[in-house]
């Protein structure tokens, strides 16, 4: 086994880094008896019982660390966040206590079976409310705000038990009912008089002795520590009537850990955290399928142990809390071990689940999820004189809640509380740990006293320490941690937050003599104090230097019976708009002269705003209004830093400019207020950010001056950008004149295609058209489609959410269509533009409402697809364009322009344009010339000649075409054509164009289709011969040649057969001599 090893008898020089402690001064030696006395003593009056760091004007640097820190950085300022203070006017000398609501709990120590409670409030005056007796001594107590109760561990006859009082604010009421009941036993019996009220004491039998326990802040269940396993308590709510409604436990699981005591637990929304003297233990509670937790559990010990095996550790980590060995030289000490996640099974501790109560369908179980374990040696530099003065303390489960959650109840709006983040706390005399036990287990901080610490108490916003003489007050990174697993936005160009990593700080060190317990409630802090001159004459003595296990861990220090001088103090913090604005003003000290600590103490203020916005019980009020203008001045007030200081985090100044809500003109002005004399200089945060925003489509336009405040920076710190600052929207009122001179410049240098386009813009917007031109000419137009690609801003803007044509665009649009369809192509294919969008655009650009399709995005549907577009939107395009024709030729509708492209270009260049068949050909050949809409028609019947339309989809535009007109049955006998329905082809043929009905026989009777001859075209054509029409001779000489096909291709008897009964020998018999023939023939 490895282990440190530490002799009993010390040899001398052989202690770094310690010192004796220095002596308190004179005035704080004697304190009389009874004397009230103000703790309230600033900074400079500290006194340390060990060596700390002084409390100094500047933040602490590497060389003025405590010597305990090792290597972790503590920022001390000297900030003001306690205010007033009141004395509570406790009759006896208090034990316990803890905080309710609005209500101060306190258990006093000589009678021991009787609880006050003092109102807490913003008023100056702490009112007693009462009191009311416990049923024994309390020994440990807690409040849970979820229920409203009070539970405690009390000792009577000495014996232990756990109890609940319900309904407890009542007591101050004359004639108060107290009524006390085991759990779950007679609930409703107990209320049989409801118009009377009553306190209801509920007490929870174990079977162990119970040692400690914890109220979960979200549901209100109770967690109990117990010699070797953890007891769990569902809280209920019960409806005794429609006016009356109580409070109930129930035994719902127990958890089974081998050889461990606990000293601490923490329990929270299904988080379990314990704590022995130096080990700390994490676990989450997973529900699972019915039947599945005990397999999980089981499969768990396992592989845990398994793998214990495989490492060859298991003989390390045999039992993380079994007793340390000893020898009459030697303590033996387990060396020092953290296990994150899953490798915390490794731990050998192994968990077994009790479900409590019979099965039935709502039932939950669950399996155990390790999450941490870490063990820690003692700490033996200080010289302690027991095992006791090393111990872990103030084990803490803090949950933090979305933002802004709220619901409406009886039409008022209500907290909401929706988790999104625990943390853990505990603590060395020493050493403060802070861990996130969300989604990723991870240290987040730690945080070295000046001191031995007595206990802490951890807020989303602080961590308040004492020790035997001072509280402390350390910023903490909980609000940073929870906004990442809020806004996956953070730590993006859209939004930051200070890091986790940022080093901890202590705002205040604040002298107080003898204090003794702490605890927090809102805006205020209860301290216990306990000084008299024997208090004080033991912390002169220097400690002995003696090490001795066996007699002090096990024999603890027996208080006496009453100490002289004890005081219950409320301190109220001030409140965090005035906190804030301290930190932004002390900030300033250090705005010239150390860049990190002004930024430090920004971050700071920043995430003490961020973290009381987290707060769920923040409702929509005026002190939110405040909440939110601070935070957006401290993300404005962080912008400044990052975009005037040349920092590595430079970059940071974009999204905290970007979430304090300032406009470009804003920002700007700040950044030149901040100046005094001499000239400006612009450091890259600030040309990063200003970069980035003009990129961004802000419905913002600077004014003249500010445009050339832009101009003029870029032009100096990055000149190859300023065709993209041009063409930012909010630089319409930047002067082309001044532009034009800087574009000289930058081509001189960077000649590119992007600068020669920003240049061709310029001159189009001072009315120089002969510039305009001599820049267009200076490329050809596939370089100049290409060159809109790096600025596609010179051809669209983005204007209060829409796309809008440039004044570039519309000048192309006269003059040069075929570039303008080609750039927005290249646009499309470089996925700067989508096909919507692009639909919208060419209508904005034309000036057509929705109904309507300008000429020039046919022409881009045409070119893209030529070009060949994506699967995606293959099929979708194919339906504009064949849509579109039909629509015009239904409406007889001429393009508002000429089509870019002919027929034949669509069909040489592109294979989803097909060869027009010739019998289309012949039925247009044979009726009116179709002059209005030639290109819309031969376009409409190449794509439905071609391979690629679904013609289905068409099908249903058909209805508006009449078949009366060679152009209309043109497409819809294609149609039918192409879904397969020859016959209904061969009659509209027929009916409307029988003499184009031979082509298309021709030419779509072949293979499998050519039985329709004999089958459909003959008879029909013998039918309608019989009768003399205009179509007649037309009709004849068809039939003549279908009888000349079909003669070929029958047998003789089958030809008979086809023949119809009643027809003219003379005209088939020259058929039947040709179809004899080519019998003999073969």
């Amino acid at each position: 086994m490895q282990a440190f090893l530490f002799g009993k008898q010390w040899p001398a020089g052989r202690c770094r880094g310690l010192s004796s402690p220095p002596p308190d001064p004179d005035g704080a030696a004697h304190i009389a008896e009874g004397t009230v006395w103000s703790p309230l003593l600033s900074v400079q009056e500290s006194v340390s019982g060990r060596p700390r760091a002084v409390a100094c004007s500047e933040p602490w640097d590497a060389g003025c660390r405590s010597p305990a820190q090792a290597g972790t950085m503590v920022q001390l300022y000297n900030l003001h966040p306690f205010g007033s203070q009141q004395v509570v006017p406790s009759k006896q000398e208090p034990a316990l206590f803890c905080c309710g609501r609005d209500a101060l709990l306190v258990a006093c120590a000589a009678a021991g079976c009787k609880i006050e409670v003092f109102a807490v409030g913003d008023q100056e005056f702490c009112e007693p409310l009462g009191c009311f007796n416990t049923l024994g001594r309390v020994l440990r107590m807690a409040y849970s705000e979820e229920g409203d109760y009070l539970v405690t561990i009390e000792e009577k006859n000495k014996a232990t038990f756990l109890r609940a009082y319900m309904n407890w604010r009542c007591m101050s009421t004359e004639n108060t009912r107290v009524c006390v009941r085991m759990v779950g036993h007679k609930v409703e019996e107990s209320y049989s008089e409801p118009s009377k009220v009553q306190m209801s004491i509920v007490e929870m039998p174990l079977s162990d002795p119970p040692l400690c326990f914890s109220c979960c802040p979200v549901n209100g269940d109770l967690l109990v520590g117990c010699k070797n396993k953890l007891v769990i308590f569902g809280l209920k709510y019960l409806v005794i009537n429609h006016d009356l409604t109580t409070l109930d436990f129930e035994l719902s699981l127990i958890l089974h850990i081998d050889n461990v005591t606990p000293t601490e637990v923490a329990f929270c929304a299904g988080y379990i955290a314990l704590i022995t003297e130096l080990d700390v233990l994490i676990l989450k509670l997973e529900p699972v399928q019915k039947g599945a937790a005990s397999t999980e559990v089981c499969a768990g010990k396992v592989r845990a142990l398994e793998k214990l095996v495989d490492e060859g550790v298991k003989d390390e980590v045999s039992s993380a809390f079994s007793s340390q060995l000893e020898s009459d030289d030697f303590v033996i000490c387990q060396k020092p071990m953290e296990l994150l996640g899953e490798k915390s099974r490794l731990c050998g501790i192994l968990v077994t689940l009790e479900s409590t109560g019979l099965a039935k369908e709502d039932t939950e179980y669950f399996q155990v999820q390790y999450l941490l374990y870490r063990h820690f040696t003692p700490d033996l530099s200080s010289f302690v004189s027991s095992v006791e003065e090393t111990k872990l303390h103030s084990l803490q489960l803090l949950p933090m809640y979305q933002t802004g959650s709220s619901m409406m109840a009886n039409g008022k709006t209500a907290a909401k509380k929706e988790l999104l983040s625990v943390f853990c706390f505990f603590s060395l005399p020493h050493v403060g740990y802070l861990y996130a036990v969300g989604n990723l287990v991870e240290l987040l901080s730690t945080y070295q006293y000046s001191e031995k610490s007595q206990q802490a108490v951890l807020t989303p916003q602080f961590l308040h320490v004492i020790t035997s003489n001072s509280l402390q007050c350390f910023t903490v990174r909980c609000s940073a941690a929870a906004a990442r697993e809020e806004d996956p936005y953070i730590d993006t160009i859209m939004k930051a937050c200070p890091p986790v990593s940022l080093d901890v700080c202590a705002l205040r060190m604040q002298l107080f003599i003898g204090l003794k317990a702490i605890c927090h409630f809102n805006n205020h802090i209860i301290l216990l104090t306990k000084a008299d001159s024997e208090d004080i004459t033991e912390r002169r003595k220097p400690p002995r230097r003696v090490l001795s296990r066996k007699a002090d861990s096990v024999k603890l220090k027996t208080p006496p019976e009453s100490e002289p001088g004890w005081n219950l103090y409320i301190v109220n913090t001030i409140s965090t708009i005035q906190l804030y604005k301290e930190m932004v003003d002390y900030s300033k000290t250090y705005e010239n002269v150390r860049t990190e600590s002004c930024i430090h103490l920004l971050s700071e203020a920043h995430l003490l705003v961020r973290a009381a916005l987290m707060d769920p019980s923040l409702m929509e009020s005026e002190e939110k209004e405040m909440l939110l203008a601070a935070f957006r001045e401290s993300c404005a007030h962080l912008g400044d830093c990052y975009s005037r200081f040349n920092t590595k985090d430079s970059h940071l100044a974009l999204p905290y400019y970007k979430m304090s809500g300032l406009s470009i003109t804003e920002v700007l002005k700040r950044i030149d207020s901040a100046v005094e004399d001499g000239p400006q200089k612009y450091e890259k945060g600030f040309i990063f950010y200003l970069n980035h925003s003009l990129y961004e489509d802000l419905n913002e336009e600077l004014s003249k001056e500010s445009a050339a405040i832009v101009l003029q920076i870029f032009h100096l710190a990055e000149p190859n950008q300023l065709p993209h600052v041009l063409c930012s929207p909010c630089m319409q009122n930047a002067c082309p004149l001044m532009a034009m001179e800087f574009l000289q410049q930058v081509e001189q240098i960077v000649p590119s295609v992007a600068v020669t386009l920003t240049k061709a813009a310029m001159a189009l917007k001072m009315g120089d058209l002969e510039a305009y031109e001599n820049e267009m000419d200076c490329h050809t137009e596939m370089r100049l489609a290409c060159g809109f690609i790096g600025e596609p801003r010179l051809l669209r803007q983005q204007r209060e959410g829409q796309t809008v044509p440039t004044e570039l665009a519309v000048h192309l649009k006269e003059t040069q269509p075929g570039l303008l369809v080609a750039s927005m192509l290249a646009l499309y294919e470089n996925s700067k533009i989508e096909l919507e969008e692009a639909d919208f655009y060419f209508k904005m650009l034309c000036e057509k409402n929705e109904d309507t399709t300008p000429q020039l995005l046919v022409d881009f549907w045409e070119a893209l697809l030529v070009a060949g577009p994506s699967k995606e939107i293959f099929h979708e395009l194919l339906f504009k364009l064949t849509s579109q024709y039909i629509w015009r030729l239904s409406r007889k509708q001429l393009p508002d322009t000429k089509p870019l492209k002919t027929t034949e270009d669509l069909i040489n260049s592109c294979n989803h344009y097909g060869l027009i068949f010739p019998w289309v050909t012949f039925i247009m050949s044979s009726g009116t010339a179709c002059d209005k809409y030639p290109e819309d028609l031969s376009k409409l019947q190449s794509l439905l000649c071609g391979p690629s339309v679904d013609v289905a989809s068409v099908l249903p535009f058909l209805e508006s075409l009449s078949e009366d007109h060679n152009a209309d049955l043109s497409v819809c006998v294609l149609c039918t054509t192409r879904v397969g329905e020859y016959e209904k082809s061969i009659d509209k043929l027929l009916e409307k164009c029988p003499e184009a009905l031979l082509p298309y026989a021709q030419h779509e009777l072949k293979d499998e289709n050519r039985a329709l001859w004999w089958n459909k075209l003959l008879p029909e054509l013998c039918k309608r011969t019989r009768y003399a029409g205009d179509d007649y001779s037309i009709l004849i000489s068809s039939l003549k040649e279908t009888l000349s096909v079909v003669a070929m291709e029958l047998e003789l008897k089958d030809f008979l057969n086809v023949l119809p009964e009643d027809g003219t020998a003379a005209f088939f018999l020259p058929h039947l001599l040709q179809c004899s023939k080519r019998k003999l023939v073969t």
